[in-house]
């Protein structure tokens, strides 16, 4: 009797273990990766515990879409559990304060609507991008907001809106090709537009420039001495001879390279000046050294996880 009743137990345990185990697996929920998009925004959000957030800006055109075309980091992103943000904000060169204020508070909605982690936030931009990238990191920075980034990097990016006037003068009188016309033409009506002629009054430039480099103004970047800072450039003076007729000091890459300096010299903590060689193309095999695909993508996933 008694063996009966020691083997009747163990039967009930058994069962009811069964019964709990059922009930675990019954309410387990299983978290998935996810992709959201919104009208402002593409979203990538991994499943497992995310390491950290990378937001990105598009050149004057480029929408999320173009963005994940142009610049495939998106793998690398997932095999290291990051959060990845394309912004659809774009066709600016430079941010109104109203902007910056707009843009951080959208990014706070944003932050808490997905649950995204706040502790290891990189920004970056390419092109006119990039220029959105360093504004609104130095903004938020300085506000002391939630939403203070670790590291920014730039691609390529018109940094001193000052010469890219003047940049696009001399590109309509070299009349090398109708695109760059056509490109510069628009350029001196909406910078005129806005800040009038430098040559008579250069004060609105240096105001709403990243970077101006006759002033040596850094202003807009005075908040991100202890921000981990990536200024990516390739500088092909052959290409840029061939293909638009231009000259280095008519380049980004020129006024990238003042700007290290010039923070290098202003005891700025983590710069890094990145001269790339023969590593742009765009997504249709089209060699061009303003692209993405001069960031080495397993590089800046180092960077932004150790």
């Amino acid at each position: 009797m008694n063996k009966f009743i020691g083997l009747l137990v163990l039967v009930i345990i058994a069962f009811s273990c069964k019964n709990t185990d059922k009930e675990k697996a019954d309410n387990l929920v299983i978290i998935e990766a996810q992709d959201i998009k919104t009208e402002s925004y593409e979203l990538y959000k991994p499943a497992e515990k995310i390491k950290a957030v990378l937001i990105l800006f598009g050149g004057y055109p480029e929408t999320a879409e173009d963005i994940k075309r142009e610049f495939k980091i998106l793998s690398k992103a997932k095999a290291n559990s990051v959060a990845v943000l394309y912004m659809n904000y774009n066709r600016k060169i430079w941010l109104e304060n109203n902007e910056l204020i707009q843009l951080s508070n959208q990014f706070k909605a944003l932050f808490k609507a997905h649950q995204l982690p706040l502790d290891n936030i990189y920004i970056g931009g390419f092109s006119s991008g990039g220029n959105m990238a360093l504004l609104i990191s130095n903004f938020m920075t300085e506000q002391n907001l939630d939403i203070i980034p670790k590291g920014t990097f730039i691609v390529d990016s018109p940094i001193d809106l000052e010469q890219l006037y003047y940049t696009a003068e001399k590109n309509i009188a070299l009349n090398f090709s109708e695109s760059a016309v056509e490109e510069s033409t628009w350029l001196l009506k909406t910078l005129s537009a806005k800040f009038g002629n430098p040559k008579e009054d250069a004060s609105k430039y240096i105001d709403y420039s990243v970077f101006n480099s006759k002033t040596k103004n850094i202003a807009h970047l005075k908040h991100l001495k202890n921000t981990k800072i990536r200024l990516y450039t390739e500088p092909d003076t052959l290409w840029w001879k061939k293909n638009a007729n231009n000259i280095y000091e008519n380049m980004n890459a020129f006024y990238i390279k003042k700007l290290s300096e010039i923070l290098n010299q202003s005891n700025y903590k983590a710069i890094e000046y990145i001269e790339t060689k023969n590593k742009g193309y765009r997504d249709n095999g089209e060699r061009h050294p303003h692209s993405w695909s001069i960031i080495d993508k397993e590089n800046l996933m180092n960077w932004m996880l150790n």
